[in-house]
């Protein structure tokens, strides 16, 4: 892969994966569009890795406070994870469905579903989805009242993220405010309830990388650019997404999916895929 392809698709991957606004949609339209050949395994892996490099350098003394507070300890200062000390076992009841649906339609969500009718449909689907939930959410809780049943929920919403064009943090964050979350706290339940999902991501990739004759070949450096790019990229813009979401709404990601999924929808009839 050009060393420019690599740097173009980290910074997509780690500007999308953390907006509401569907990363798998952004890269498989942006090679798609400029004509490049999908991503190969070893640079989905360098995606992969990088993007949970980002959360775990942003999220790392969260991790740590829930991880000590999971298992009996006392660690860190941050006072809603103070007040509910089972926030590791939720985060980890809520990973459940996207290992279940993850593995079942695996096969579909990196093949048949990967094309921009669905991905166009999803982005619009998602969009309004997310307008309803700012319509109706009542924005009067935290991280320290998170419960069993919003990890459930939550958690079934994030496995619907497998179908491209969704959005992870889309879909989870507008399952967050319909059960009354503030959004920054929506987003940031989100981006830890990904964290074990992205891990496990990256975890099969680079195990099917093994099988197919080992890891040797990743050691390059379109693959260590992605991983770079992607993390810095993505830590960047997590950080400016949680400080956006204290003060405004989801409205301009809302109207952003409804016109791309439209635009992708139009080139999808005029311009059919290979």
């Amino acid at each position: 892969m050009p060393l420019l392809q690599a740097i173009v698709l980290a910074v997509v991957q780690g500007i999308t994966e953390f907006l509401p606004i569907s990363s798998t949609a952004h890269l498989y339209l942006t090679s798609w569009l400029l004509g490049w050949h999908a991503e190969a395994l070893d640079f989905d892996i360098a995606l992969h890795i990088g993007t949970l490099l980002a959360i775990l350098l942003y999220f790392l003394r969260d991790w740590l406070q829930i991880l000590a507070q999971g298992l009996g300890m006392r660690f860190g200062h941050d006072e809603e994870l103070k007040q509910n000390r089972m926030m590791l076992w939720l985060l980890a009841i809520g990973t459940i469905p996207v290992g279940v649906l993850g593995y079942v339609f695996s096969k579909q969500a990196e093949t048949t579903w990967r094309n921009p009718y669905v991905m166009g449909v999803m982005l619009v689907a998602v969009g309004v989805l997310m307008w309803l939930a700012e319509r109706a959410g009542r924005m009067r809780r935290d991280l320290s009242s998170v419960n069993l049943p919003d990890s459930v929920v939550i958690g079934i919403a994030q496995a619907l993220a497998i179908v491209p064009g969704t959005s992870r943090s889309g879909i989870t964050i507008s399952a967050g405010l319909f059960r009354d979350f503030d959004r920054q706290s929506a987003a940031r339940f989100s981006f830890l309830l990904s964290t074990p999902a992205i891990a496990a991501a990256a975890g099969k990739a680079l195990y099917d990388m093994h099988k197919q004759g080992g890891l040797h070949a990743i050691l390059n450096a379109p693959f260590l650019v992605g991983v770079a790019v992607s993390a810095l990229t993505g830590c960047a813009v997590i950080g400016w997404f949680l400080h956006y979401v204290r003060r405004s709404s989801l409205l301009p990601f809302v109207y952003y999916r409804i016109i791309f999924g439209i635009i992708v929808l139009a080139l999808a009839f005029i311009r059919r895929p290979a």
